[in-house]
């Protein structure tokens, strides 16, 4: 299955560069993998930001189709896991796969233990940028 087009904001994209660039051995393989996602990305300023695409921040629902499972989490840099009870980090696999993603994408990946997976985007219960938060 071919991967579904990406769709990031500006600011979005420069905080995961920053974090790529600064990343230790231990999650080397996932900046790999966010630094490929983000060459295939197509950019918008925040403003511009379609509501159905998840950014940062963003509060999701997705089912991972494989095993049938109904989760919602929102999507978060590794600083803010803490403060976050539904926290998702980007440097999680399944966080790196959502970033970008519209409702209705569906997009194959691997999780933490190697086994590939298949997740569905179902809804996007909140958006920074639909709410004009831009710099959160």
């Amino acid at each position: 299955m071919p991967r579904p087009m990406l769709v990031m904001n500006r600011l979005d994209a420069e905080r995961v560069q920053r974090l790529i660039d600064t990343c230790d051995a231990r999650n080397r393989s996932i900046a790999e993998i966010l630094q490929a996602e983000l060459l295939r990305a197509e950019i918008y300023d925040p403003e511009e930001m379609p509501a159905d695409v998840i950014s940062m921040n963003s509060r999701v629902r997705f089912t991972e189709l494989t095993y049938g499972n109904a989760i919602t989490r929102t999507l978060v840099f590794p600083h803010a896991l803490a403060e976050t009870p539904d926290g998702l980090s980007i440097l999680a696999p399944v966080g790196a796969a959502l970033l970008g993603l519209r409702v209705g994408d569906t997009i194959d990946w691997l999780l933490p233990d190697g086994r590939p997976t298949r997740l569905r985007v179902d809804a996007i219960l909140w958006q920074p940028e639909a709410a004009k938060q831009y710099h959160r």
